[in-house]
Formats: C-alpha cells, sequence, structure tokens
C-alpha cells in the first residue's frame, strides 16, 4: 500500500508596499486615455445619429460618476453640467421609445462635453482606490435602487 502524498503549492507573494503604493497613487494618463476615448467616441456616436442603449450607458456612467465625486467633494462645480446631462439623457431615451432614435440636443450635447471634460478632471487628481471606491459605491447605490432613475417606470408615468 502506498501512502497518500501531498502536493505542496507554491504561491507568489504579494508585495505589499507596492501594492498599497499602486493604489495609493493617481492612475496613470496611458489608463485614464483609453477610458476618456471610449467616452468621447460614445458621444460622437450619439450625436451623429449613430448612438444606441451602449453608447447611451457610457454616457450614463460617465454622468453619475462625475455627480458622485462632486457630491463627495471632488470638483463640485461640475454638478450643474451633471444636471443637464441627465436631462438631456432622459430625453433621449423618451425619443429613443418613440422613434427608435437616440438623438440628443444641442444644450445636452454641450453638457456631457463638459461633463466628460470635468470627470476627466476628477479622476486624474485622486486616487484609483479612492476611484474605484467611488465606483463600487455607486454600483451598490443602482443594485440597492437608491435614487437611481428607473426609465421604464419614467416612461410608464408619463404615457398615463
Amino acid at each position: 500500500m502506498s501512502r497518500k502524498r501531498t502536493v505542496r503549492r507554491v504561491w507568489r507573494m504579494v508585495n505589499p508596499i507596492a501594492h498599497a503604493i499602486q493604489g495609493a497613487a493617481i492612475t496613470p494618463r496611458s489608463e485614464l486615455d483609453k477610458l476618456l476615448a471610449r467616452e468621447l467616441a460614445s458621444l460622437d456616436d450619439l450625436t451623429h445619429g449613430r448612438g444606441g442603449l451602449q453608447q447611451w450607458n457610457d454616457m450614463a456612467h460617465v454622468v453619475n460618476l462625475c455627480e458622485s465625486l462632486a457630491l463627495n467633494g471632488v470638483g463640485p462645480e461640475a454638478l450643474e453640467a451633471c444636471v443637464l446631462a441627465q436631462e438631456g439623457l432622459i430625453d433621449a431615451a423618451r425619443r429613443f421609445q418613440k422613434t427608435q432614435r437616440m438623438g440628443l440636443t444641442g444644450v445636452a450635447i454641450q453638457a456631457l462635453r463638459d461633463v466628460i471634460e470635468y470627470h476627466d478632471l476628477q479622476r486624474s487628481s485622486i486616487s484609483r482606490s479612492q476611484y474605484e471606491k467611488t465606483i463600487a459605491g455607486l454600483r451598490s447605490q443602482i443594485l440597492n435602487n437608491v435614487n437611481t432613475v428607473h426609465l421604464d417606470k419614467l416612461l410608464e408615468t408619463e404615457a398615463a
């Protein structure tokens, strides 16, 4: 009879100092540029009539994150642009439900441009861990239906 043998796994050690420095550091510009490019592409699609639900969602996420950071004291001057952008996105959703085409007004386009600019400044001025904490908090608010606008319920009440 042979004895049972234990196969030991060797785990790679995580350097806690490097891990802490990475979380406390500001996100590298190259990674922020990728996010900015996606946001600008989504806005461009919406302004030229090629936008759909994915582009609308991209803009909604940017506006929600910008608003959350502004309410937490990071660039509070962005709140006015956030309100205008939210109204524009809600109008675009109503238009999409009626015509199946996503469109934005001039005021909404300018507000979204301002929000993208504010948000880029916000996320380049805070640590990566703080930005990820804001994203996680916003995600939990959405999952728990706290301070969210449900477009399907909004559109049902208007139809009635």
